[in-house]
C-alpha cells in the first residue's frame, strides 16, 4: 500500500503536497512493523524543524521510533487527535492518521523525497 500521490522519505514517513505546505504522516509499511501504536509525542505549534531530524516519537507494543522531519520549516499544525487515539496511526496511516502539517523554507526540498516507486523498492528489499 504505496498510495501513487504521496512523497516518501527513507524513514517511512509519507509527505502530502497541499498548495504551500505539507501533510506528512509514517506510512503504512512502518506502522505494520511498529505494531499497536499506543503513544504519539509531537512537536509544538510553531516549531522549527530541520530535514531528517526528529520531530517527535511513537510508542508501540514493540518499541519506541521517531518521527523525522521530511523538509525544513515551521510546525504549523499537529493532529491533536493523536493524542487520545494514536491507534489512528495503525487504522488509517495515509488518513487521519496523518502526524502534522509543516510550512517549508525550501520547497524545492520536497524534490529530494523519494517517489512511490522508489519506495516501493525500499520496502520490498527488506
Amino acid at each position: 500500500m504505496v498510495p501513487k500521490e504521496l512523497k516518501y522519505t527513507s524513514e517511512h514517513e509519507w509527505v502530502k503536497i497541499q498548495g504551500d505546505r505539507i501533510i506528512v504522516g509514517v506510512t503504512n509499511y512502518a506502522q505494520t512493523e511498529l505494531g499497536d501504536v499506543v503513544f504519539v509525542d509531537l512537536p509544538s505549534v510553531g516549531e522549527k524543524v530541520t530535514a531528517k531530524n526528529p520531530i517527535g516519537t511513537i510508542e508501540s507494543v514493540k518499541a519506541v521510533t521517531e518521527i523525522y522531519a521530511p523538509i525544513s520549516g515551521e510546525i504549523m499544525e499537529t493532529n491533536d487527535d493523536l493524542e487520545h487515539s494514536p491507534e489512528l496511526i495503525n487504522q488509517d496511516p495515509y488518513g487521519k492518521g496523518w502526524v502534522v502539517v509543516i510550512e517549508p523554507v525550501d520547497p524545492k526540498e520536497i524534490n529530494d523525497l523519494m517517489s512511490p516507486s522508489a519506495y516501493k523498492s525500499l520496502i520490498e528489499d527488506k
